[in-house]
């Protein structure tokens, strides 16, 4: 009697323990070279060249297979695929405001979820507020991002992606030199940027490349609550615009807003703006203030920011408050928040209010958070209605300069 035996259900396992591919799109140009040679796929002395010409397949056209590089050998190309990957990470969930506004909740590997948001109409044509983390360590108390727990910084690849998927979805491939509409980068995402800064100065490096994204250094913004030594580095490194979360004009109301500031007081804090390096008229520093229903809205608040920020080529950002569930505080009135614009306005301090877009989907300044650590509501409502993965949602309202 023969006995024959059916493998085909043991096949998984036999590549479940399969070494993970690295992916290429989060290298900058020198560490591509140097992962080419490494995995032997190009001898030494053409390793610059083969980068240069996987540089602008991967981040001017945008292609994530190797056997669409078709000015590369089919057999150099069959080695790529070997050793390396060009995947973008899985989107969960994609949700649309009527204004436009889009925020993508992306999975980059099991437990490891990011939200990442395009505003139109922003900044040049759009701004993509990107992620640095997931979750936050800052607890700022207005903040529905800060009450979720830090899981870990993101790698440079994990940052690009966030832009690769935002111009998958905008149809922006090859790298448009003229009517992009992605135009600006924020990093107001999940997380504080400056206690991630390698693999934040990376991603920019490989953001603003001209052979590839080419969105220039001037058009990315880095927001940090002010993590002081870090300050000069970020400027040094990578010659971004700054923004400071400030949100208050004193230690003691800072400290309750924003519990950094008991470790970098408002003293140290502005001794490091005004150390930034290239700061002029021609590349302010973005000074984001959220309104504050009674809390830092006064008239007299206005005054004191007025003279906290003198001498300092800036702009303040007034962001209407953006309410989110278990939320203490509220929003401050419209006419409110105007009166403490005119009084910056009038010492020459522009002073623009943020229209507010997104809140709908969660998707406004300070409410991005993921839940990765539980079954996300939309989830379960996904297996409840046998609904698909992207859900649109028909409604509105900004996030960005």
């Amino acid at each position: 009697m023969s006995v024959s035996l059916d493998l085909t259900r043991a096949a998984p396992a036999a590549t479940a323990h399969a070494p993970k591919l690295a992916n290429l799109t989060g290298l900058t140009r020198a560490g591509l070279a140097q992962a080419l040679v490494a995995a032997d796929v190009v001898r030494p002395e053409k390793a610059k060249m083969r980068a240069t010409q996987l540089w602008r397949w991967m981040h001017h056209y945008g292609v994530t297979d190797f056997a669409n590089m078709t000015d590369v050998a089919k057999e150099t190309r069959g080695a790529l695929a070997q050793h390396f990957t060009l995947a973008r990470p899985e989107i969960v969930e994609r949700q649309v405001s009527k204004d436009g506004t889009r925020k993508w909740l992306i999975r980059m590997a099991p437990g490891i979820e990011v939200e990442t948001v395009y505003i139109p109409d922003v900044g040049r044509s759009g701004a993509l507020c990107v992620s640095s983390q997931v979750g936050c360590t800052l607890n700022c108390t207005f903040c529905h991002t800060g009450t979720q727990a830090l899981v870990r910084n993101l790698t440079a690849a994990e940052i690009v992606a966030q832009v690769q998927v935002a111009r998958d979805d905008l149809a922006e491939w090859p790298s448009p030199k003229e009517d992009r509409r992605l135009s600006n980068i924020v990093f107001m995402g999940m997380g504080e940027p400056l206690y991630n800064l390698d693999n934040v100065a990376d991603a920019i490096d490989i953001i603003s490349d001209g052979e590839g994204i080419a969105i220039s250094r001037r058009r990315i913004t880095v927001s940090t609550s002010g993590v002081v030594p870090e300050l000069k580095p970020l400027g040094e490194r990578t010659q971004a615009m700054l923004a400071i979360s400030l949100h208050a004009t004193n230690d003691a109301l800072r400290d309750e807003l924003v519990p950094l500031n008991k470790k970098y007081d408002i003293a140290a804090l502005m001794a490091g703006i005004r150390a930034y390096p290239g700061i002029a008229n021609t590349r302010r520093v973005t000074f984001e203030y959220v309104m504050l229903k009674d809390v830092n809205d006064s008239p007299a608040e206005a005054r004191a920011l007025v003279q906290l920020l003198k001498g300092i080529p800036a702009k303040i950002n007034l962001i209407p408050f953006n309410p989110w569930p278990g939320s203490i505080y509220e929003c401050s009135s419209w006419s409110t928040i105007e009166a403490f614009a005119a009084i910056l306005n009038r010492a020459g301090y522009a002073s623009p209010i943020r229209t507010p877009r997104g809140r709908d989907i969660l998707a406004a300044c300070g409410q991005l958070k993921s839940e990765s650590e539980k079954m996300r509501a939309s989830e379960r409502r996904r297996l409840e209605q046998g609904a698909p993965a992207y859900v649109v949602v028909d409604t509105a309202e900004d996030d960005t300069e």
